[in-house]
């Protein structure tokens, strides 16, 4: 299968660069571009990508908002952040929006490859760079721990993935199958509200159930 590639960003450059890069993976292609959010959406929403590579700053819609209509759409498209800004209000603000990956343009193909791969698959992924200090500062304040709507068996799961494991991983930890893990992924996604597996890592750390 070829993993059908939108790229949004107001810098030509940026684009030329995003494009090369996709072409070049055996499995992927470009199919669009746009110079701004309201032109992304658009042809988001016309074209039907399987990713769409969006960034932050970008005239007529940003990027935060290119994301929050693309999730919120009744068949979304799948949204990778590829941004020069690692603030921490944008990584918040881009994941609570429902992004599946916030990933700087500094960190290089290979991780942008991954990404894309990462989000067709369901799964998430975000720049080594920002992952920990993101969680972190998720973390409670306090000590009380907030209502637990997850098995004991899903809530063990959901610490891995707070840990960054893979579904393979996880397996592998757990002794059960990939297939089993995807499912419990996606009822745990279902009783949290998340839009991925960033979301419940998410909320891993902000109820102080993240191994530390």
């Amino acid at each position: 299968m070829t993993i059908r590639v939108l790229i949004a960003d107001d810098q030509d450059g940026v684009r030329r660069g995003l494009r090369r890069l996709i072409d070049a993976q055996p499995d992927m292609a470009v199919v669009a571009e746009a110079a701004d959010g309201a032109r992304a959406v658009a042809l988001a929403r016309s074209v039907r990508p399987d990713v769409a590579l969006v960034d932050i700053r970008m005239p007529r819609l940003d990027g935060l908002d290119v994301t929050r209509l693309l999730a919120a759409d009744a068949d979304p498209v799948r949204v990778v952040v590829v941004t020069t800004f690692d603030h921490d209000e944008y990584v918040h603000a881009a994941l609570q929006a429902g992004a599946c990956g916030f990933i700087l343009k500094r960190s290089g193909p290979a991780l942008l490859a991954e990404a894309v791969r990462a989000a067709v698959a369901g799964e998430s992924l975000i720049s080594p760079a920002v992952t920990v200090r993101l969680l972190k500062h998720l973390a409670p304040a306090g000590t009380a721990a907030a209502p637990n709507p997850l098995t004991v068996r899903e809530t063990e799961l959901a610490r891995l993935v707070a840990r960054g494991l893979s579904n393979a991983d996880i397996a592998a930890e757990l002794f059960i199958s990939v297939g089993t893990v995807k499912t419990h992924v996606a009822s745990i996604q279902a009783k949290l509200g998340t839009a991925n597996r960033v979301g419940i890592a998410a909320w891993c750390w902000r109820t102080g159930r993240a191994d530390p």
